[in-house]
């Protein structure tokens, strides 16, 4: 879409390419259930085609509208994998999920660097820079793939929860490491990692206190014998509580992405405060909010793939793809194992171990942090996009695809 035409043309560019996008996304959609495979894989390559293959699809990284769908379209899917959490569960696994969302980005970021640094040539800050933006898993691809995979519900959860939290991790680490960079060239101030830890405590509190208070505000708007005119509304208060619970964490200064999910999380288990909803009118919204999710899912993915740089990926493809090689098959299953092996109370087996050092996503919020570092200016921009592109790529065609087959092999897949 060119900005210099008017408004009208640019809105109506627009809605030719959500049309062509929701189109062409229904019919993957279609096509991936027959083929019993995640429908954010075939998204993808749809998005390939649509873009760099055929032209028909071109939507700039920088516009409002590309943003906008990241943005919200993230929260929501996220408000939605919340929304299938358990209290009963999180009791189980609360131990391991603050470990890999903390200790855990940050051993996936180091090993990373590493290999960056050998296979690349990177200057060791850079390289650690490149780790940190791709080392936390993503909620927008994580999520469809476990509502559509049924695996062992305390594994499920466990990676659904990790890709909530480790966000906040990874951006706050990636842009630490910025500001240590651009200290060291004498562009910025000096940084401590006691700041960055406050920081990040900081920003997981306020995301988790609003977001939890929406939820309950939600619940108690929507419950029987409550108010009945907003139990009418229950579709539009999902609406309300993502977008004002994203927004508030952020002017508070805390994870939006965290708001979402805890909002999702104490909206879904009302019975818990001693809440109750209509069996049919929680159907109706598990509905309304799965094809919400659905239709956030294929814009998501259909533009991401559109934005593949195919010429710049060329141009760091072998060492690209060995940086990413070790970031599947060394870091993230040492991450796993380092980090669940200590949690004897949860009593992790190997099997369930091994398949959570397989679901290691990369998506929406590595490339969305890739667009934040080109803006400020980060060193190498054009090598650590090219890498994270890569990790989009393999992660969700290979991993993404073979969730199933893996979850079965393991004997992990819920009967």
């Amino acid at each position: 879409m060119d900005p210099t035409l008017s408004p009208d043309v640019v809105a109506q560019q627009a809605l030719a390419s959500i049309g062509i996008i929701l189109g062409a996304g229904a019919l993957a959609a279609v096509l991936a259930k027959r083929i019993n495979i995640p429908d954010i894989v075939l998204y993808l390559l749809v998005g390939m085609l649509l873009g760099p293959g055929l032209g028909l699809l071109h939507i700039p990284t920088e516009s409002v509208m590309n943003q906008f769908i990241l943005t919200f379209g993230a929260a929501y899917i996220l408000f939605d994998g919340g929304a299938t959490l358990r209290f009963r569960v999180l009791k189980e696994i609360w131990v391991l999920l603050l470990v890999l969302a903390t200790v855990g980005v940050l051993v996936t970021c180091f090993i990373t660097a590493l290999a960056a640094e050998s296979l690349l040539g990177l200057p060791w800050m850079v390289a650690v820079l490149l780790g940190a933006t791709i080392a936390s898993t993503d909620p927008a691809t994580l999520v469809p793939v476990f509502k559509q995979v049924k695996v062992k519900e305390r594994v499920a959860q466990l990676v659904m929860s990790e890709s909530a939290m480790n966000d906040a991790t990874g951006a706050i680490l990636t842009f630490t490491v910025l500001a240590m960079i651009q200290a060291a060239a004498g562009s910025g101030a000096e940084v401590s990692v006691g700041h960055a830890v406050l920081e990040f405590g900081i920003e997981a509190g306020v995301g988790l206190f609003i977001g939890s208070a929406s939820g309950y505000l939600a619940a108690v708007l929507v419950a029987k014998g409550q108010t009945p005119l907003l139990k009418d509304f229950m579709p539009l208060v999902t609406l309300l509580v993502v977008a004002g619970s994203y927004s508030l964490a952020l002017y508070a200064g805390g994870s939006g992405f965290m708001a979402v999910f805890c909002a999702g999380v104490i909206l879904m288990n009302n019975e818990s405060f001693g809440f109750s909803v209509d069996a049919i009118d929680e159907e109706k919204l598990e509905h309304y909010v799965g094809n919400t999710a659905l239709a956030f899912r294929i814009l998501i993915f259909i533009l991401l793939g559109s934005q593949v740089d195919f010429a710049l990926i060329q141009q760091y493809l072998l060492p690209g793809i060995g940086v990413v090689a070790v970031f599947m098959f060394v870091a993230r299953p040492v991450t796993v194992f380092l980090c669940a092996l200590p949690d004897r109370n949860a009593r992790w087996t190997v099997k369930e171990m091994l398949f959570m050092s397989w679901t290691r996503e990369t998506g929406v919020i590595p490339a969305a942090l890739v667009g934040l570092l080109a803006g400020q200016g980060a060193p190498n921009i054009d090598v650590i996009g090219a890498v994270t592109f890569i990790a989009i790529l393999a992660t969700i065609l290979i991993q993404a695809s073979t969730t199933r087959w893996w979850a079965g092999k393991l004997d992990l897949l819920e009967r």
